[in-house]
């Protein structure tokens, strides 16, 4: 069930109005769980299973830590929870690629092996909610949060419908007590409520889906090499899709998470208006690079075991990371590019850092550039589909091979120049403000006007209900 469909608008009408009916709060708990699991099977049903089995694993092991009468039985129960909750992830999402790899690196060493069909559907979503689930058990394990004494409010948390396919991944700290008592939402939470689902949509629909997708889509489904200026026009548009599309989704589940009373946490704060890779980080798809950072960065021993272990542990980190994107050799680069940059810049800033230059306008301004340019490059590996499309784009984009002449439509050129233009100036103009302070400093007209012409925008735009990019991580 997507966001951007008429089905959902009924499905959440309904869920509004069970939740505003007067009705006790542990009924209106209850209606927002079964929501929750109707709203994940409409994709495959069976795989509501696999969230029951999180669920309980992750309930029951929490209070066996809880009473375990040793370290070392608490140990065993919190490995219990990771071994099974990263075992299932592995098994749907990455059983595919290791049997391909096997079988790869057995052909190269001359031995016949035809490894069997892997026709297995990954569940939407999966990745998203075994790291949620899991961060309550490892939570607890580390003295940061007590069990939940109601089963019911930790249903809910690992199920909860607005956020449960492509985050934000929510900590057990910032949910499960929002459940303990009832929720309504204000007038004025209400109506930022759908003011954010708008914005959401019309990130996905009119932006991701009608502007920048044609122009990636071209760019990376050619199998030429394409000139320089189509070749970065294509990862341009592909930069403001990734971006409009996922924070689309995290905005629609923001807004509508606020309507039934709730507050979630921002996952994207301008991140192309960033200074630097560490700002970037920050600022991109928050929920995962903190939970890296709390649950993989620092047990590895983060910065405190000397300049070498720390630049390991940041390459460690990201190439995990962009392995938790997907099943494929290209997310496990654009993880290691990323770990380069933070690893490079680590070291450069103390060498750098204290020059004058980078205090001025002129000299923020061409960092930020910067790594817009260097983000870009690692976007190739992120959209191709394998290594000989993302090396003929790098080439051209480097200017390393030309290509031949350009064959974007000058709709493509001047939708995507005009488009990402915007976005970086909406960034850079907002990168140390918070979009609720910013539009209640706004003429209440205007502020009709813009939700207007969302609307309509949105109404009038030609897709086809396209799913979210990040639910097939």
């Amino acid at each position: 069930m997507l966001f951007n469909s008429l089905t959902f608008v009924a499905f959440f009408v309904v869920v509004v109005a069970l939740h505003y009916a007067p009705l006790p709060w542990w009924l209106k708990k209850t209606n927002l769980l079964i929501a929750s699991y109707l709203f994940y099977a409409a994709w495959n049903p069976p795989f509501v299973i696999l969230l029951w089995i999180s669920t309980f694993l992750d309930w029951w092991a929490a209070a066996r830590i809880a009473t375990a009468s040793s370290p070392a039985r608490r140990k065993a129960w919190m490995l219990v929870s990771v071994v099974v909750n990263l075992g299932l992830l592995a098994y749907f999402k990455y059983g595919g690629f290791v049997l391909e790899n096997v079988a790869a690196l057995m052909q190269a060493t001359g031995t016949a092996y035809t490894p069997p069909v892997w026709d297995i559907v990954l569940p939407v979503g999966i990745s998203f909610y075994t790291f949620q689930t899991m961060s309550y058990t490892l939570d607890v394990y580390l003295g940061r949060a007590k069990p939940t004494r109601s089963f019911l409010d930790f249903a809910l948390f690992v199920t909860f419908f607005p956020q449960l396919v492509a985050g934000p991944i929510v900590r057990p700290t910032d949910l499960v007590p929002q459940f303990a008592t009832p929720r309504v939402a204000t007038a004025q939470q209400f109506g930022w409520g759908l003011m954010l689902m708008v914005l959401g949509l019309f990130e996905k629909i009119v932006l991701a889906d009608g502007v920048f997708a044609p122009v990636s889509d071209k760019a990376f489904g050619s199998a030429e090499l394409l000139h320089p200026l189509d070749a970065w026009i294509g990862t341009l548009a592909f930069s403001g899709q990734i971006f409009c599309d996922f924070a689309g989704y995290t905005t629609c589940a923001i807004g509508m998470s606020l309507v039934l009373g709730f507050a979630l946490p921002d996952n994207f704060r301008y991140p192309y208006a960033a200074i630097g890779f560490s700002d970037f980080w920050r600022r991109w798809h928050i929920s995962l690079s903190t939970w890296l950072r709390d649950y993989l960065y620092v047990p590895l021993g983060g910065n405190r075991n000397g300049a070498a272990r720390t630049y390991v542990n940041l390459m460690l980190t990201m190439l995990l990371g962009g392995l938790w994107h997907g099943a494929a050799w290209t997310f496990v680069v654009w993880g290691g590019l990323h770990g380069s940059y933070l690893a490079a810049e680590r070291w450069l800033k103390p060498r750098l850092g204290h020059l004058a230059v980078w205090r001025t306008w002129l000299g923020r301004v061409a960092l930020a550039a910067l790594t817009y340019f260097l983000v870009n490059l690692t976007w190739v590996f992120f959209r191709a589909q394998d290594f000989a499309t993302a090396d003929r784009m790098i080439r051209s984009m480097l200017l390393l091979d030309r290509g031949g002449a350009p064959v974007m439509s000058t709709w493509f050129l001047l939708s995507t120049t005009v488009a990402i233009g915007a976005l970086l100036v909406a960034h850079w103009r907002m990168r140390d403000q918070m979009l609720h302070d910013a539009v209640s400093r706004w003429p209440a007209a205007l502020v009709g006007s813009a939700w207007g012409a969302m609307l309509f925008l949105i109404a009038i735009t030609q897709g086809g209900g396209n799913a979210f990019i990040y639910f097939q991580f």
